[in-house]
């Protein structure tokens, strides 16, 4: 049991250090995902469909239906089918796509691919084309793992980009929204 000069001594040290904490609390975080640094007046936007300058067939689509779900996946926005219902617009063009064999298997199949995504993006106002966030050379790479399915003869390249593209949507749209 503890006797009482314990027990304000223990009291004190809490009371020390939720006092030394308590800065913290409003420092400025905030969970990724949750915060929005665009205009309180942006509602609607419009998500045009991304050119495609590469080699690689469909990447357009599969990118631009990722960013869609996950402007969609925030919940605070509205997207409309036009840029003359929206009040700011995404714009862009993917500039490279590669995906590129790292790691092989016994039989010379590839286990693990780098994806490398460069990108043109910005976000604009549609009535005065001011731009509000932009990176002209928006690079993503990450590795992706294949599961070693023995039965496995489909093209696994194909299974990697599309879930790149959801992870790609996932980083630019939260570099957008909060400003990164």
């Amino acid at each position: 049991m503890l006797r009482a000069g314990q027990t304000r001594r223990r009291v004190a040290t809490v009371v020390r250090v939720s006092l030394l904490a308590l800065p913290l609390l409003s420092c400025g975080y905030a969970l990724v995902g949750l915060s929005s640094n665009l205009p309180a007046d942006i509602e609607d936007i419009f998500i045009s469909p991304l050119e495609n300058a590469t080699a690689r067939a469909q990447v357009e689509q599969f990118l631009t239906d990722a960013i869609t779900e996950e402007m969609l996946a925030r919940r605070r926005y509205n997207i409309v089918n036009s840029s003359r219902e929206a009040d700011a617009q995404l714009l862009g063009e993917i500039t490279s796509f590669r995906v590129t064999p790292i790691t092989f298997d016994n039989e010379g199949r590839a286990t693990e691919y780098e994806i490398s995504i460069s990108a043109d993006v910005s976000f604009e106002r549609v009535e005065s084309e001011e731009v509000i966030w932009e990176n002209e050379n928006y690079l993503f790479r990450e590795i992706y793992e294949i599961d070693e399915d023995e039965n496995t003869f489909f093209d696994q390249e194909n299974i990697a980009a599309l879930e790149a593209s959801g992870r790609f949507a996932e980083t630019i749209i939260t570099d957008i929204l909060e400003g990164f």
